[in-house]
């Protein structure tokens, strides 16, 4: 393998060219497929449109791919590209929680019910399903760069049109505000794992990718910190809307900083590819590859159906719990509003914890399937003990216990994208992020209404209940995932490319040999 790490990033000018892949018709480039004139390759989505297999070998590259494919290396911005786009998920994160940290001052304020300001929650969850195929279509037109730029744009936008919602009456212009950064996540929420692909080395995709997600569960984190703080509960609606305005203004100016960085920083691919698999990818792509024929052989590998069944399940419980959180807490604490933000940032700085220790682990370790279990079965367990702790009236328990599910819940989510590219190499890392994604809005939108519901009927401990029986579901499904890692069996070296080594090294081998024969 080529070394990948930092000491080769300092020899940007001179990089070390690793032996080409070659792919002519006898050759296996991947444990499941097979180049050869005559047979059409799947595309990835780390694969741009023009680059083209060719059966002379990859050192032949488009121009809108890397310049030299048979050249492994990472660039030195690929951190800063990562770090630029957990800014801007932040940022979108935040405006998503935002509202429901504080659910019963909007209500006041703008006089709607609970369920009205649920909605400017679910809203997110309710756009990403019919939009998500558009834009990972579009991911694959135009590439990284065009969806960064119309993500971070839409969501500097919809920040700055919620301004005009500081009256009572204007409710329905903070929807349209909403809707508009509802829209941005949708160019959001499937790029990490797609970031780490294309820019990261095999040994430290599974940490960018992390990393990209960790911005996201960061502007949660904020999004029930800074909310309560910013915005007290007060009844004159005047100083209401002064706070309030406060966090619009701040806000809008942190999206209007991003949006300039995403300019400035934001690039579409390394000049080399960072990885063995990518630059397979970058060779197995075709111009003539069927969009809606990825989804259909997506579908049917039947471990990945599993996995996009128990990920929606542990995504969707972790979008109830959020969007509810505040509701809980003041049910059984009431005025406690600020400590219920504290509790929802417990939650998600653990899970974010939880999310860095699991991608350096799957990056040192490879242990996906079994990783993910586990992860799983304590996301089950923390979850149980939260339910019957939520109301013993000690709110240092329900920190404790609330963090501890934190950790392993949203912990889970970076170790789901990473799940799925493995499981579906080399399709599209976008189209089976995005798919699930979806799992996680549909489930999220279920779970929120009839968790809301149960809550206002019958309590909390029923309405948390309800969440853990799917969350055991979710735990019993995973078992049957199998650990079909093919990206890793890509990254390895080929028995075609240790043949073309000992070529090489019989050649070399000649040579004195020849030279001898020529001096007698």
């Amino acid at each position: 393998m080529v070394n990948e790490g930092p000491n080769e990033e300092e020899r940007d000018d001179t990089p070390a060219p690793e032996t080409e892949l070659q792919a002519d018709a006898s050759v296996s480039v991947h444990p499941s497929v097979s180049i050869n004139p005559s047979v059409s390759v799947h595309p990835s989505s780390s694969a741009h449109p023009s680059a083209l297999a060719q059966p002379s070998g990859l050192a032949h590259s488009s121009g809108s791919g890397p310049e030299n494919l048979s050249v492994i290396k990472v660039s030195r911005r690929r951190w800063a590209v990562v770090l630029v786009f957990s800014c801007y998920s932040m940022c979108n994160a935040f405006q998503w929680i935002q509202y429901s940290s504080i659910n019963n001052i909007f209500m006041h304020f703008y006089g709607v019910s609970a369920f009205a300001i649920d909605w400017l929650s679910m809203c997110y969850m309710l756009t990403y399903i019919p939009l998500l195929l558009p834009v990972a279509w579009l991911l694959e037109k135009f590439g990284l760069r065009t969806i960064a730029l119309t993500g971070s744009a839409l969501n500097c936008l919809g920040a700055w049109v919620k301004l005009g919602s500081l009256r009572p009456h204007l409710f329905p212009v903070t929807v349209v505000g909403q809707l508009i950064c509802s829209v941005a996540q949708v160019f959001i929420l499937g790029m990490p794992s797609r970031i780490a692909s294309v820019w990261f080395g095999a040994n430290e995709v599974s940490t960018a990718c992390s990393v990209a997600v960790f911005g996201n569960q960061l502007g949660i984190a904020i999004g029930f910190l800074v909310p309560p703080v910013l915005v007290p509960n007060i009844e004159d609606r005047d100083k209401l809307a002064y706070h309030i305005s406060i966090m619009f203004y701040i806000i809008g100016g942190v999206a209007t900083l991003l949006l300039i960085l995403v300019i400035i920083v934001f690039k579409e691919k390394p000049k080399y590819p960072p990885s063995r698999a990518q630059s397979l990818s970058y060779a197995l792509a075709s111009p003539d590859a069927s969009y809606l024929s990825s989804i259909s052989r997506l579908f049917k590998n039947l471990n990945f159906v599993l996995l996009v069944i128990t990920y929606g399940l542990n995504a969707g419980a972790f979008y109830a719990l959020s969007t509810l959180l505040n509701r809980m807490v003041i049910r059984h604490y009431p005025g406690e509003e600020v400590n219920a933000g504290r509790i929802g940032l417990t939650i998600v700085i653990a899970g974010m914890l939880g999310a860095v220790l699991s991608g350096i682990w799957l990056d040192r370790s490879k242990t996906y399937k079994e990783t993910t279990l586990v992860v799983y079965i304590m996301t089950l367990v923390g979850m149980l003990v939260y339910t019957f702790t939520l109301n013993l009236g000690h709110l240092w328990v329900v920190f404790i216990t609330a963090g501890t599910m934190g950790f392993f819940m949203t912990g889970y989510l970076p170790l789901g994208f990473e799940f799925a590219v493995e499981l579906t190499y080399p399709e599209s890392e976008g189209i089976s992020s995005g798919l699930l994604n979806i799992s996680a809005q549909v489930f999220g939108i279920i779970f929120t209404i009839s968790q809301g519901q149960i809550i206002d009927n019958y309590g909390t401990k029923p309405g948390n209940i309800f969440l853990c029986l799917f969350l055991a579901l979710g735990t019993a499904l995973t078992a049957f995932i199998k650990a079909d890692l093919r990206r890793q069996k890509a990254n390895k070296e080929t028995p075609e490319n240790k043949l073309q080594e000992e070529e090489e090294e019989s050649n070399t081998s000649k040579v004195p040999t020849a030279v001898s024969e020529d001096h007698l």
